[in-house]
């Protein structure tokens, strides 16, 4: 890619995101903290260190043990665990590498970037992200936390990130639920291009293991209106052969076929209460990712 770490954390998306507040719409695990609710009651946390006594301090979290070798009294401080662990899907198959003529930004550059601003948030939250880069299966995966410092190495994994021809969106996508073992967030960012049936098949493993389902369409304007006039050499970027046309011998039957994918990923995604949203690389990153929590902000 040819982003630069820095690029990848654009101070337009950083600063965009940071006025809106992300709202878990389902039920998640963990303590609670700011935003998200819990199903459970008491304390999810785990002990940092001790600290002298203070008046005021809550006399339950005195460390007994402690003041009877000492003669002194310590409390016991914890570090809460994050609310909210999120799971940022980047696709990084040939196809994602593909760039209109003009455009700012391939799909793959794009979705860096919306991947990027959303960990962004997620940390700046005290939420948890983590990455998982995958094209024929997952190439890379990185768990989820929450410290500046892991910000820090999701950017280099997106910089660093390298595509292969082919996308495998079920297979992956099964695979990532059975290894994901507390409810959390799944952020997807994708073309989607392949069967309607086995990516909608993959995204309802999600939702069966309870996960929240969010999935970034990114597509490219070309893809959208076939705006090809001249005799083309279309290539296909996940092995498909080389094809010599004419586009406006087959512009009609592409944008049907191209509607009909379209309609059929909202119907699926609608029935399993996902959030589909669509992403056209011509508008900017930090507008497509705003206007989605914005609309989000004012459902929940």
């Amino acid at each position: 890619m040819a982003l630069t770490q820095q690029q990848l954390s654009n101070p337009e998306v950083v600063a965009a995101v940071s006025r809106l507040e992300f709202h878990a719409r389902q039920v998640v695990e963990g303590v609670i903290s700011g935003l998200h609710k819990s199903p459970y009651h008491g304390f999810s946390v785990e002990f940092a260190q001790h600290r002298e006594y203070t008046p005021g301090d809550e006399i339950r979290y005195i460390d007994w043990r402690v003041a009877a070798r000492s003669d002194r009294f310590y409390v016991k401080e914890f570090e809460e665990e994050t609310n909210l662990k999120g799971y940022l899907l980047v696709d990084t198959s040939d196809s994602m590498r593909y760039q209109g003529r003009r455009k700012a930004h391939s799909k793959l550059e794009y979705a860096s970037i919306l991947a990027a601003g959303f960990a962004s948030l997620l940390i700046q939250q005290r939420d948890a992200a983590g990455l998982v880069l995958f094209n024929e299966g997952v190439r890379k995966y990185v768990p989820p936390r929450a410290t500046g410092s892991h910000f820090t190495q999701l950017l280099e994994e997106l910089v660093t990130a390298e595509s292969r021809p082919k996308s495998e969106l079920g297979a992956t996508f099964d695979y990532m639920a059975e290894q994901m073992k507390r409810r959390g967030l799944v952020v997807i960012f994708s073309d989607l291009f392949g069967d309607v049936y086995d990516v909608l098949a993959g995204l309802r493993h999600f939702r069966f293991r309870k996960h929240e389902v969010v999935v970034f369409q990114i597509l490219d304007e070309d893809e959208t209106t076939f705006p090809f006039d001249e005799l083309t050499k279309f290539e296909g970027l996940e092995l498909e052969p080389e094809v010599l046309v004419d586009p406006r011998g087959i512009r009609d039957e592409y944008l049907r076929q191209f509607n009909d994918f379209c309609d059929g990923l909202d119907r699926g995604c609608r029935e399993m209460q996902v959030d589909l949203v669509r992403a056209v690389t011509t508008e900017e990153p930090a507008e497509a990712l705003a206007r989605y929590l914005a609309t989000r902000g004012r459902r929940v």
